[in-house]
């Protein structure tokens, strides 16, 4: 932590500390005045309850005398008056009780029930007075008593003021306990502010102890810093805004000849002008200015012994702690040695291409030397097969056993080599023409393949099993002709087995490539010849044994090693062999669109 960070969260915890010790005080006092407050209102309200309630009883009684006196007595308008003053303020009173004791449910029904009882009493009163203005002063009397005794009111002004002196007994407690709490609280508090100041004293000084510290720290990793910037043997330098040096290490100044250790040069003027390139110090300022980094500029420089330098430079601003002005700081890397074998290297890649080149010129003629010299030799080929046919008309009848059979030879030795010269004609064209790429059902590939090879193995019995195989990427006719091979090579190689078992298998390569085998327990073949399996017209067994020209597994091998694939076997002797190849796990979906490469 920087010195601005410590004095901003130590004026933060200041603050924060002044303001529990102002603050918490003056809470817990406002708290204390307003639950002070709300017991006084609640004493007032109370009493004020009391008060209405005893103010209904008076009327009551009040009313209910006055009645009783102008029932057994005419005294006067005025009594009649104040007989019916009650039933004119009694009904608003119990309203007024009412509303203030809307909270308190208990009090609610109280007020209910007594409402009930001095409605009915207002009721029979007036009801006797009416009897008492008509002369009946017998049915005015029996109504008066039976209000006393259906109506009796008492009792309910009673429960109403004991449940309101409970009331104010709860809340008279409750403030005790609020005022107990707040004098809790306070002392509370006292203990927290001393506590609080006492902390803050003690991290004052810690605070000063470890900045003390801090400061010493970072004055020996200053040293330890210039001792490393002096010790490196990359040229390093720092430049202030107006590119003045103001640090410079003892490689950049061996490199320029020039003692910058105790005075300030203009970057400008360094090394004799080696750096008074215009575009050059224009970029410096701009990664002043915009913070945009220079990297890996390549310079050629005159340094102090005189030889001629490539070196690398790069540039990036850094903010000053004192001032905030920035910095930049230039680092030189001396990549001579790497340039002159940069250029060794182009040379002898220029060299690489040459070759690369005859020998593609020469691979292209090669392969139409052949082309050619298949294609030419049908044209005799065909006369001598034509003319032994002729011969053998012409001389039908006269030819001995010895005759006929020379012509035989002839005949078959031509249909041979016709048959090598389409062979031949078939592996040029894999290799010069271009792949069309597109996504391939391998098991549709393998079912066609396989019906093709039991067609021409009639009456013999095959045990085929095929695994689920995957979709790829590849030259749909081109990977035709592998599984053709593989598998016509499998039916024929178990052509002396009773039963034949070949099996189809794929799976994934530690690579993440798809692997595909063929499996039969055929003649199989000796390993230390498989070297030669692949090759084109190369055979293991006898031509009367195994019929074939020996250049399917070529042409396989053509094929997956242009697809970016590889093959391989593994066989003994009469016990049958595997074929392996692989294929590059390509995206399926990427090359529906019918991609083609060459």
């Amino acid at each position: 932590m920087n010195f601005r960070s410590f004095m901003t969260w130590r004026i933060a915890g200041l603050l924060l500390a002044m303001l529990i010790i102002v603050g918490l005080p003056y809470l817990v006092t406002r708290l204390n005045t307003r639950d002070t407050v709300l017991a006084n209102n609640w004493v007032a309200h109370s009493t004020e309850v009391r008060s209405l309630a005893y103010r209904i009883a008076y009327l009551m009684r009040s009313s209910e005398a006055m009645t009783y006196r102008l029932v057994v007595g005419n005294l006067g308008k005025a009594t009649q008056a104040d007989a019916e003053g009650a039933a004119q303020q009694v009904p608003h009173l119990l309203q007024q009780l009412r509303t203030m004791t809307r909270d308190n449910p208990a009090q609610q029904t109280l007020i209910g029930a007594l409402e009930n009882s001095v409605t009915g009493r207002l009721t029979l009163m007036a009801r006797a007075r009416e009897l008492r203005r008509q002369g009946d002063v017998a049915r005015a009397g029996q109504a008066l008593s039976e209000a006393a005794e259906l109506f009796p009111f008492a009792a309910k002004i009673d429960g109403i003021v004991a449940n309101e002196d409970q009331l104010l007994a709860a809340r008279q407690q409750a403030a005790d306990k609020r005022e107990l709490n707040g004098q809790l609280v306070q002392g509370i508090t006292a203990l927290a502010q001393l506590l609080l100041l006492a902390i803050i004293v003690v991290a004052s000084e810690r605070q000063i102890r470890q900045r003390r510290r801090a400061e010493t720290r970072e004055g020996r990793a200053v040293l330890r810093s210039r001792l490393i910037l002096q010790s490196v043997r990359e040229p390093i330098a720092l430049f202030d805004a107006n590119l003045d040096s103001l640090l410079v290490n003892n490689a950049f100044s061996d490199l320029y000849g020039e003692d910058l250790q105790q005075s300030s040069r203009s970057l400008a003027e360094i090394g004799d002008g080696v750096w008074n390139d215009t575009v050059l110090l224009q970029r410096f300022r701009d990664v002043l200015l915009s913070d945009r980094e220079l990297w890996d500029h390549d310079l050629v420089q005159r340094t102090a012994d005189g030889a001629q330098r490539h070196v690398v430079v790069n540039a990036r601003r850094l903010q000053q702690d004192l001032t905030d002005e920035p910095a930049l700081l230039l680092t030189v890397s001396d990549v001579t040695v790497r340039a002159l074998t940069e250029e060794k290297v182009i040379e002898l890649n220029r060299q690489l291409e040459g070759k690369i080149n005859q020998i593609s010129d020469i691979n292209r003629e090669l392969e139409a030397f052949s082309y050619s010299v298949s294609h030419d030799l049908r044209a005799p080929l065909r006369h001598v097969a034509g003319f032994v046919r002729k011969l053998e008309h012409h001389l039908a009848g006269q030819l001995d056993d010895k005759a006929s059979h020379y012509i035989g030879v002839i005949d078959s030795a031509a249909q041979r080599m016709a048959l090598l010269i389409d062979d031949l004609l078939v592996f040029s064209r894999l290799g010069r023409g271009p792949l069309r790429l597109q996504a391939v059902d391998m098991q549709s590939l393998v079912e066609e393949a396989r019906a093709l090879a039991e067609s021409a193995a009639e009456g013999r019995r095959i045990v085929w099993t095929i695994e689920p195989l995957p979709m790829v990427i590849g030259d749909a006719n081109m990977l035709r002709t592998v599984w053709q091979n593989l598998l016509g090579n499998a039916v024929k190689y178990t052509g002396h087995c009773e039963v034949a078992r070949i099996e189809v298998s794929a799976g994934r390569s530690n690579r993440g490539d798809y692997e595909f085998a063929v499996t039969d327990n055929g003649a199989g073949f000796d390993m230390q010849y498989v070297d030669k399996l692949f090759g084109v017209f190369q055979r293991l067994h006898r031509a009367s044994d195994f019929p074939g020209n020996g250049i399917g597994l070529a042409n396989v091998r053509r094929i997956i090693t242009r697809h970016g694939g590889k093959v391989w076997a593994q066989a003994a002797p009469d016990r049958g062999a595997t074929f392996h190849f692989s294929l590059p796990a390509t995206d399926v979906a990427g090359a529906k669109h019918g991609e083609s490469a060459a």
